[in-house]
């Protein structure tokens, strides 16, 4: 249920991928009288963050939460929460309802308990989750061959989120799980630069999603996944 969609620079990218998270997000608050959104931290969405707080949504019935987050305050500059703020809860989207990952708790394995409570105020199933990838196959914080990225990764596991530690990546994370990324009407995958398509053609070539946990999500038929690429 994968397809990609393929732009002449990130520009046109931001611009087509815009309109369709603002067309979807409208029709849920339409139908349902409200929206869930949950976006990615990184450079590659900055742009589009930008782009999105300028539309004209009903902001305030959108929830919005990411897919992982570093655990650190949130004062820091490796927070996604610092980002988000920053870039895409400005502007017209300053009343929308955020709710972050990040907690008072030592780390992100202690503190998974009030993370997933704090969630349940997220209408679910999600309208929009906005997925990257990183170059080693990478997505949300379920890194391969990480400690944990079995519970990541069941289907079963009852839990919204779990505490991550990368083998190859700073900072302890809390990244949401496999199952709740697939809680999803529908899931777009952002991608920019060259080296990403080759990574994505060898995630679709092979099966073993602990190498490459991007392949859980491309590889299974509960929700239809949207790529969006450039090449820059």
């Amino acid at each position: 249920m994968f397809t990609l969609n393929e732009y002449a620079n990130s520009q046109a990218l931001t611009e087509d991928l815009t309109k369709h998270i603002v067309t979807t997000l409208k029709e849920a608050i339409k139908v349902k009288g409200h929206a869930s959104l949950a976006v990615s931290g990184g450079k590659t969405p900055i742009p589009l963050f930008i782009s999105l707080s300028q539309q004209d949504l009903e902001w305030d019935r959108l929830f919005i939460t990411l897919v992982d987050d570093r655990w650190v305050d949130e004062t820091h500059d490796s927070s996604n929460e610092k980002l988000v703020k920053t870039y895409l809860l400005q502007n017209r989207a300053r009343s929308a309802n955020f709710i972050g990952l990040k907690n008072s708790s030592a780390t992100p394995f202690a503190g998974e308990a009030a993370t997933d409570q704090a969630l349940s105020k997220i209408p679910l199933p999600f309208d929009i989750v906005i997925l990257g990838m990183g170059e080693d196959g990478h997505t949300a914080s379920l890194f391969p061959n990480a400690e944990n990225l079995a519970n990541g990764l069941d289907m079963h596991s009852g839990k919204k989120v779990v505490g991550m530690t990368p083998l190859d990546a700073p900072f302890d994370r809390m990244t949401l799980t496999l199952p709740m990324i697939l809680d999803s009407e529908n899931i777009y995958l952002h991608l920019v630069g060259k080296s990403k398509k080759e990574v994505l053609k060898q995630a679709e070539q092979g099966d073993n999603i602990t190498m490459m946990p991007i392949r859980a999500v491309l590889k299974q038929d509960k929700v239809k996944v949207t790529g969006f690429w450039s090449a820059e």
